[in-house]
């Protein structure tokens, strides 16, 4: 679990750069990276980017912290996961410096990017719809890699997976309590009686408008009529006097096709007799859908079906390498037109210095511009240029890539959709078959 939390630096921007640095915390800086700058000099780099900012605001770069749950990952991952969260959010237009930090009992990682981007210097919108693209996407990445997730809660700071899953099947603190009242409804004669059984099995009840019980080793309350509306004070009488039964809900309709539903290992359909007659409904529509899709893209034959998903899933990942490589050539032509836009300004100031009768005095007047020179020379020569790129042609062949990598994108997000709708349909086909064929099993048996 990787739990995300972003914040504006506003100043001492150099601070907050050297104590994310600390060799101390980052294995003597083994652990420390950077993009579209050079960490050592990443204040002055962020400075330079800044003083062409097109929009207004007094942020100078924006801080994210990215927490793991401890002893769940190691350093060498918690940082490579920490890059791909940082070209995420930045999407190879800021400059950034990642470290991650071990000394304390939890592996985070600290990520410091500038407010302006180097491609068309505007400023990164951070608001509640960037966080939760953060999070989602640091969720995303904690999912490929194995560990467990922040799923959060309408209205709360969130769950663990761990717990998201207890709640599911009913291990978590409301899941526990729900079970203990549905098991006592049947035994009780009265509400009053149900709460003390509920004192007898450990329960501590507060009474008052709202009715609130808590377990042993609980920390917090918990009222009855969060529980849901089968678990209000009047529902659970209504409950216990026969008057109302637990209501099963059914899930909304859906336009496309969905899984059927495994009636015979449903615990909704085993407890309630309206839910099982909706279910059966229910797949009897999505089995005539799952048919019509079939019969729309003329698919007679198993055969065809297996045959198609294989097409579609190769297309999708022919489409996502497409992608990552547009991307990635994106990325390093912003940081190589950063570099040569730098060189270009500062190369006044460079002549200027190569000129100078005192070169001491002039460097520690011009030392910033100096140093963006230096290191937009020493990455041009470590990128193999030799002769300096035309900026007007780099930006428009951007541009073009720009619009090729949306193309890619609508196309991705098309057979991604198509993957997931071939997935369910094949399952709903196996369905199908295997019941099929399950009369025929029991009058074997029977025979036998």
């Amino acid at each position: 679990m990787a739990v995300t939390k972003i914040k504006p630096i506003k100043s001492t921007l150099s601070k907050a750069l050297d104590y994310i640095q600390n060799p101390d915390k980052t294995d003597g800086k083994m652990l420390v990276s950077s993009f579209g700058c050079s960490y050592e000099t990443a204040d002055i780099e962020f400075g330079f980017t800044l003083a062409q900012a097109i929009d207004k605001g007094n942020n100078l770069a924006h801080h994210l912290i990215q927490s793991f749950e401890p002893g769940e990952v190691d350093y060498e991952k918690a940082h490579e996961i920490g890059k791909q969260l940082a070209d995420a959010v930045t999407k190879g237009q800021h400059e950034y410096v990642l470290t991650t930090h071990i000394d304390k009992g939890h592996i985070h990682n600290h990520i410091i990017f500038c407010a302006v981007n180097f491609v068309d210097y505007h400023k990164y919108n951070s608001n509640k719809c960037s966080y939760y693209g953060i999070r989602n996407m640091s969720d995303k990445l904690c999912r490929e890699n194995g560990l467990s997730v922040v799923v959060p809660g309408k209205g709360s700071k969130g769950k663990s997976y761990a717990e998201y899953q207890a709640e599911k099947v009913g291990t978590s603190w409301k899941g526990k309590l729900k079970i203990a009242v549905d098991t006592l409804i049947p035994q009780v004669a009265s509400f009053e009686e149900l709460l003390q059984r509920l004192q007898a099995a450990g329960y501590e009840i507060k009474p008052g408008k709202y009715i609130s019980c808590r377990a042993p080793g609980q920390e917090r309350f918990t009222r009855l009529k969060t529980l849901g509306t089968d678990y209000t004070e009047e529902a659970i009488r209504e409950r216990i006097e026969g008057k109302r039964t637990k209501a099963a809900k059914a899930p909304k309709e859906q336009r496309g096709v969905s899984l059927l539903i495994d009636i015979e290992n449903s615990i909704k359909a085993q407890e309630s007799r309206g839910y099982e007659q909706w279910a059966k409904i229910h797949n009897l529509k999505l089995a005539a859908k799952t048919m019509n899709f079939l019969t729309e893209h003329k698919i007679e034959q198993y055969a065809d079906l297996v045959s198609r998903i294989e097409e579609v899933n190769a297309e999708n990942e022919k489409t996502a390498d497409a992608l990552k490589s547009v991307e990635k050539r994106l990325a390093d032509m912003a940081v190589l037109m950063k570099h040569v836009t730098t060189y270009q300004k500062t190369k006044p100031v460079y002549e200027a210095y190569r000129r100078a009768k005192d070169k001491d005095a002039y460097r520690a007047k011009q030392e910033s511009s100096l140093i963006l020179h230096e290191a937009a020379v020493k990455t041009l020569k470590a990128a193999g240029v030799t002769k300096l790129p035309n900026l007007a042609a780099m930006q428009e062949e951007y541009g073009k890539l720009q619009a090729q990598k949306e193309a890619l994108y609508a196309d991705y997000g098309k057979l991604k959709k198509q993957v997931k709708e071939y997935d369910v349909i094949k399952q709903n086909i196996d369905n199908i078959l295997r019941q099929g064929k399950e009369p025929e099993r029991k009058k074997g048996k029977e025979r036998e």
